[in-house]
């Protein structure tokens, strides 16, 4: 497990069980596009590469809920018992320019 530090103003670390997933699934996801990138430097299909742009994005989408999961079961339980409001505001700025 890895330790995870908020701002000073918060106080408090916290350990997320899946920091080595989601960096074993975001280096796929980089690989991914590289591939892609490579697909429009050679001239593929534009329909080939649109598919593997929404492959690349749903490996996204999946490593975005992992650490969204993570997040609110250790750090924002951690800011609700601590009354720590400005984690809360924190979170529902990231999750609307996630859905944006």
């Amino acid at each position: 497990m890895d330790e995870h530090t908020h701002e000073p103003s918060h106080g408090h670390t916290h350990s997320h069980e899946h920091t080595q997933a989601v960096s074993n699934r975001l280096a796929r996801a980089i690989g991914h596009l590289e591939a892609v990138r490579a697909m429009v430097e050679s001239g593929r299909d534009c329909s080939e590469v649109l598919i593997q742009l929404a492959a690349v994005r749903s490996a996204l989408a999946a490593t975005s809920r992992i650490i969204l999961k993570d997040h609110m079961e250790h750090c924002i339980v951690d800011a609700i018992e601590q009354h720590d409001q400005h984690a809360i505001e924190e979170l529902e700025r990231a999750i609307d320019k996630l859905l944006k």
